[in-house]
């Protein structure tokens, strides 16, 4: 059951990138540097997805594979929506985090990946 509890945690904690990315178009500032953002493996899913607590079999799995891009996508798509932001550019990034943005489309889409997934494993 540890892995519905990192899926949960997982959805609920990429839920709040939005807050974070606004605070960011708002000040023009970050609490995490833009590179930092762009990758996968930093944040705490990211670090179980690509950690060793996961079995090899659930490695394998549609879902994980599935999640993996789409978390990657979220995190690429998030970095482009911050690097925005710090230039100065706000219409642009809050194009994208508004509905039907860019930003907006990626974590819909990972969100009902990882509540796809946490539904098989539970």
């Amino acid at each position: 059951m540890a892995q519905v509890q990192e899926i949960e945690k997982a959805i609920g904690a990429h839920g709040m990138w939005k807050a974070r990315l606004k605070a960011a178009i708002d000040t023009g500032k970050s609490e995490m540097p833009v590179e930092t953002i762009r990758v996968d493996n930093q944040c705490e899913f990211g670090k179980w997805l690509y950690g060793a607590t996961l079995s090899a079999q659930d490695k394998t799995s549609p879902h994980y594979s599935k999640v993996k891009e789409l978390h990657a996508q979220f995190h690429k798509t998030a970095a482009r929506v911050a690097a925005l932001a710090l230039s100065g550019k706000k219409a642009e990034a809050e194009k994208m985090i508004a509905s039907g943005g860019e930003y907006a489309e990626a974590s819909a889409k990972l969100t009902g990946a990882m509540m796809e997934w946490d539904k098989s494993v539970k």
